[in-house]
Order: structure tokens, then sequence, then C-alpha cells
């Protein structure tokens, strides 16, 4: 059985309006320690939703990157506001980055990111029934927003504008989930 390595220490070393980086010494049940550096993202995780407009159309965004330095396609994303579940920050994202709201929301997993260096909690949510409805949000301009099909989603994801990779299993996950109701 896995035993967790003993946490000696974590320190803040450096601090921006996205992360902070820590620094942690760890001692392993050999008694081995090792220092690890790690992204601690302030708050409480992210969502990232896919919202279906019908069992076969997926609304998706292309949003600007600055890591990429490009618009990127993706599905809408944000981060949970104190006090909101997971639930309901998909839900008031949709409102922000679509202009849809969704009477039915089902939290089908929740992912890491890079987790040997990032501490990101990433709840997929599949919205359903969706219904117009907006909310102001805090993107700096207006999301182009397009219809895809999960019936062709071999060539989606073979796009060069799709190149996320948690949309990308998201979309998976939602063809599955979806094609087992059938």
């Amino acid at each position: 059985m896995r035993k967790k390595p003993t946490i000696l220490s974590v320190k803040t070393i450096a601090t921006t309006r996205v992360f902070n980086i820590e620094k942690m010494q760890l001692e392993f049940a050999n008694g081995t320690r090792r220092e690890y550096e790690r992204l601690k993202p302030p708050g409480n995780g992210a969502v990232l939703v896919i919202p279906m407009l019908t069992d076969d159309t997926v609304l998706m965004i292309y949003e600007y990157s600055g890591g990429t330095e490009k618009y990127e396609l993706g599905l809408t994303k944000g981060k949970i506001d104190a006090g909101e579940t997971p639930l309901e920050a998909a839900n008031r994202e949709l409102m922000e980055e679509i202009g849809y709201g969704a009477k039915r929301l089902k939290l089908i997993k929740t992912m890491t990111l890079a987790p040997g260096y990032q501490s990101n909690f990433t709840h997929i949510v599949l919205a359903q029934d969706l219904y117009p409805a907006s909310a102001k949000g805090d993107e700096p301009e207006p999301l182009e927003v397009v219809e895809h099909k999960l019936s062709e989603l071999e060539t989606l994801v073979n796009s060069a504008d799709l190149t996320e990779a948690r949309s990308i299993a998201a979309l998976y996950m939602a063809r599955d989930i979806l094609q087992k109701s059938d």
C-alpha cells in the first residue's frame, strides 16, 4: 500500500495574480528527502462546461489564450467563486460566456492538469436543457460561440484550432455519456 510522504514544510517563494509558487520539503517512507516546487492557484478550483444545445450539438468558444498567443477553440470554463458549488459556477460561466443557462447540470469528473507540479482541480460539467440567459462576465471582449457536432468529434479533435487537452477529454466523455443514454 502506498504511504504518502510527510510534508516537512511548505513555503511560498513567489506570488502572482494567478499563482502562488511554493517550495515543499518532503520525506518519503524510505527516509529519502526531496524538495518539490508547485504552482498553487488561489481559490476553489475551476469548472469546464460541456454545453449541449442538442444531444449532438455542443457549443464551443474561441477565446484568446496568452500562453499560445492565439485564439483557441475550447469549452466554457472559469474559476469557482467563493461560496459557489462547481455546478453553480458552471451555470454562471455558461451565462457569462455563451448566453445560456442550463436546467440540467451533471458533474462528470474532476481532473488535474500536470499534477506533478500544479495543484489545479478542474470539475468537468455536462450541461443540458439550455435556455437563453446572460450575465456580465470578466472577458475582455465578446467571445465567438460556435456549434460543433459530437458525431464529428474525430474531425474536430484533429482541427488545428482545438488543442486544449481538458476540452478534448471532456468532449470524449460527453460523447460516451450521451451515447449510453440513447
